[in-house]
């Protein structure tokens, strides 16, 4: 069978092991009915794409995913001390009983996916699957289209005005073989701004899309944390349009996982906006972990900044494919890229793949990718002074990631993410 066939084949098992999706407004179907077409054209993917050679996409195109035992700890939830409006869901299906009350926020409106797609006229039609759509090209998505064409659990956000708190999605795993689909829209107008958090291990496999559409001198705000049951399968996409002098910040903290793929695809559109995508994680044996960000430069004085930091041993595998597209005419683009791995022992894998694509003359852009041991002459000086061997380390690692912690704008949130990696080297270093 040539690979195109088994493509295609692949493509359709995927799409049937899922349930068809309730019929919905005319515009929705239509969005669902064109993510299905382009899945179905571009087939499922498979480990000779060039985006996919790092990552064996084995288990995510499985009919079933390989069964992932939930957590049980008294660890505190990421996020519980923060005063947030929680948006829960259980295997990968809301919660009311779990969820806050949100009538609270004036400027925040929240209707369920299913819900707002079924309605004939709403601002959700200029987002869902349109995004999506767009962050196709030039880098096929197969995961993403399958989430558009098939995703009936997921929240429909706007933000009106300053929303005062944060909202936290939350993702609670109990089943060992749950197969979560969420799809998210968010659009956040003009000059109002909104806080995302999220966290929870979600499901044994979780596929997520989030498409944000971020209005003229808008803020959007993300935090994640991805963790807790280390059998999980999870890709997620992040697909963000952003507006003229407009802020967009993501970060995103993850230990444990064996297969964790986060897709971030940003494209600025308006003039003096600013977009920051970061990532930090930490990892040790059957960890396999891969960010691919794709920044688009549409607009004239754009500011964009890619940082992460990937800590591994024990034969963990970090991968970083990160790409800055410059088109004609945006000028004084300001773009920066780095990369980094902390290799702790000799078994451990960074895999990297940046790149600069320019079209404009006038611009900076810069990208750096390295990898190696831990500072030598650091650990020593911290050993002279009676500091025990782990303990030294350990102060390395958050050394070494606190440049990607930074990018969060919240301090108490970036408190909060040092707080569960100095945990989670602990408990690793007994």
């Amino acid at each position: 069978m040539a690979v195109a066939d088994v493509k295609i084949s692949g493509a359709e098992a995927l799409v049937a092991r899922h349930p068809a999706p309730a019929s919905a407004a005319k515009w929705a179907n239509e969005a669902r009915d064109g993510a299905m077409a382009r899945l179905r054209a571009m087939g499922a993917p498979m480990r000779r794409d060039e985006y996919w050679r790092f990552t064996n996409p084995a288990i995510l195109n499985a009919d079933a995913p390989r069964h992932a035992t939930a957590l049980v700890t008294d660890e505190t939830p990421v996020f519980d001390g923060f005063d947030a409006l929680r948006i829960v869901f259980v295997d990968g299906v809301f919660d009311a009983a779990q969820s806050s009350d949100l009538s609270g926020e004036p400027h925040l409106s929240v209707e369920h996916l299913t819900d707002a797609l079924a309605t004939d006229i709403h601002w959700a039609k200029d987002v869902f699957g349109v995004l999506e759509a767009a962050g196709q090209t030039p880098v096929d998505r197969p995961f993403a289209a399958l989430n558009t064409a098939v995703a009936q659990s997921g929240v429909v956000i706007r933000a009106t005005g300053p929303v005062s708190r944060p909202v936290n999605l939350r993702y609670l795993h109990v089943a060992e073989d749950a197969d979560a689909v969420i799809h998210h829209v968010i659009k956040v107008d003009d000059s109002a701004t909104l806080t995302i958090l999220e966290n929870g291990p979600a499901a044994a496999r979780f596929n997520k899309a989030m498409e944000i559409m971020v209005g003229d001198g808008a803020e959007f705000h993300h935090v994640r944390a991805q963790g807790r049951d280390h059998d999980r399968q999870c890709v997620s996409h992040m697909f963000a349009r952003v507006g003229k002098e407009a802020l967009y910040k993501s970060f995103t903290l993850t230990v444990n996982g064996v297969l964790t793929r986060n897709e971030h695809v940003i494209d600025m559109q308006g003039d003096d906006a600013s977009a920051h995508v970061a990532g930090a994680c930490v990892g040790e044996g059957d960890f396999h972990h891969d960010d691919t960000v794709f920044v688009t430069h549409d607009a004239e004085r754009c500011e964009s900044r890619q940082v992460f930091k990937k800590v591994l041993k024990s034969g963990a595998v970090g991968v970083f494919q990160g790409k800055i597209l410059v088109k004609e005419g945006a000028q004084k683009t300001d773009g920066y890229q780095i990369s980094q791995g902390l290799l702790l022992d000799d078994d451990a894998q960074f895999l990297a793949k940046p790149e600069l694509e320019i079209y404009a003359d006038d611009v900076a852009c810069s990208h750096g990718s390295t990898c190696g041991a831990a500072d030598e002459t650091a650990l020593f000086y911290l050993l002279s002074r009676g500091i025990p061997r782990a303990q030294a380390e350990n102060m390395l690692v958050l050394a070494f990631l606190g440049e990607a912690m930074d990018e969060i704008a919240d301090d108490d949130l970036a408190e909060e993410m040092r707080g569960r990696v100095a945990g989670w080297l602990e408990r690793h270093s007994k």
